[in-house]
């Protein structure tokens, strides 16, 4: 985890001379053994109970790491600071369990024109004794230089800025220190979420939760009800302050489940299919 406080802190210091217009063509690969201890914490702030069974989010904890390392290598075009998580998608195509070792491989990949500037991917795949069985893709948004500026902060194709609020199924109340209790387990320690302070260095009123909280936190509310193989795709609207209270609502689709996260506005909306 301290190795990742100083490529934040490197990141900070040197993204000012990145600047490039294309993907570099680098990955990084690793085995990883679950550790239960580990996977016990971060069940616990994200609301999974214990189970032989990872959670579907939990595998993007164990190649974070490889993530940051790619965007902080160099060669890489754009400065960590101010990269925005739009987006991401997991596809399991069958549970993982605890007790199995994982083969991570991790890329950048898919560099293209957003109207709000460039957007690109980066991939995750875990597989298990030479089979691919878990694929994750995390969408990052660079602001600057789009086609269009017509939408407003955390809007998306499709969606209107008079979009009426879903009907919650739940109240969920999360406290100030959510975003250091989630550092601590997934290693994501961007300042953002750390405190109030270092959250309006870069523009926040307060501290915000995780992307990747908010969606294990959905994913969590639906354990023992999803099939082994199954997608939970992600569109992450607006920040979610720190303390804070969310709406939750869900509704069933033709192929699976909707679900939303709502303040006085959308934070978060996703799709269960399989």
């Amino acid at each position: 985890m301290s190795n990742l406080t100083l490529l934040y802190a490197k990141a900070a210091l040197t993204g000012f001379t990145r600047r490039g217009t294309e993907l570099p063509e680098s990955s990084s690969d690793a085995e990883v053994t679950v550790d239960p201890e580990h996977l016990a914490r971060y069940n616990k702030v994200c609301g999974f109970g214990v189970r032989d069974e990872l959670p579907i989010t939990y595998p993007h904890v164990l190649g974070f790491g490889l993530q940051i390392r790619l965007m902080t290598a160099r060669g890489f075009p754009f400065p960590l600071p101010g990269l925005v998580h739009v987006a991401n998608r997991i596809t399991q195509h069958r549970p993982l369990l605890v007790s199995e070792p994982l083969s991570l491989h991790v890329a950048l990949a898919n560099l293209r024109p957003h109207e709000r500037g460039r957007q690109f991917d980066v991939v995750t795949t875990v597989c298990v004794e030479g089979e691919e069985a878990w694929v994750d893709v995390s969408t990052y948004l660079r602001r600057g230089g789009g086609a269009s500026a017509g939408r407003s902060e955390g809007q998306s194709e499709g969606q209107s800025a008079r979009a009426e609020p879903p009907v919650p199924t739940a109240v969920w109340r999360l406290p100030g220190d959510l975003g250091r209790r989630y550092a601590d387990v997934s290693g994501d320690r961007n300042p953002i979420h750390l405190h109030s302070l270092a959250a309006k260095a870069f523009g926040f009123p307060r501290a915000i939760a995780h992307g990747m909280w908010s969606k294990a936190r959905c994913v969590a509310a639906f354990e023992g009800r999803l099939p082994d193989a199954y997608e939970v795709d992600v569109r992450f609207k607006a920040p979610i302050p720190l303390p804070g209270e969310v709406d939750f609502s869900t509704s069933t689709t033709g192929d699976g489940r909707r679900f939303a996260l709502w303040s006085h506005r959308p934070h978060l909306e996703g799709v269960i299919s399989g």
